[in-house]
């Protein structure tokens, strides 16, 4: 069973991906100001539109993982405010998301060191996708000047 400590803890290390999210939500809308810049007359580049359009779906990626980080940063916090309960909670919380579809029936149960982990491979994961986005834009300038001497 995880302690009260544990629960926080992953809570606020879950919280940390909305400054994440943040940052990947200036990538995504800076793209895309770029990428429709040719409807307010300025030069179309098919380059510049291909990474644009590669920039917004990995920001659209990043997007879903932010969510699913962020309801666990609330339900983490919420286990951790009331750790005393937590097997009473751990049950309800499984039904809960078996009634939404959001949990299989036949899903073995799992303890919260293992919940802990899969919250954690979350934030993992979203940090993943904001990498790529930034290595892709930090490429993007990078060959910007050569881009335009080929061009």
């Amino acid at each position: 069973m995880a302690s009260e400590m544990q629960l926080t803890l992953v809570a606020g290390l879950l919280r940390r991906g909305r400054g994440l999210d943040l940052l990947s939500n200036a990538l995504t809308l800076l793209a895309l100001a770029y990428g429709l810049a040719p409807l307010l007359g300025m030069p179309y580049s098919a380059t510049g539109g291909v990474l644009c359009g590669l920039l917004v779906m990995l920001g659209l990626a990043q997007k879903y993982w932010a969510v699913r980080v962020a309801l666990d940063a609330e339900l983490f916090t919420r286990l951790a405010n009331d750790a005393a309960g937590l097997a009473d909670h751990t049950t309800d919380l499984d039904q809960a998301l078996l009634q939404l579809g959001l949990q299989h029936a036949k899903a073995p149960p799992r303890d919260w060191d293992d919940r802990c982990r899969g919250a954690l491979r979350l934030l993992r994961l979203q940090a993943a996708w904001l990498i790529t986005q930034l290595l892709l834009a930090l490429a993007a300038i990078l060959a910007m000047p050569w881009l335009s001497l080929a061009g």
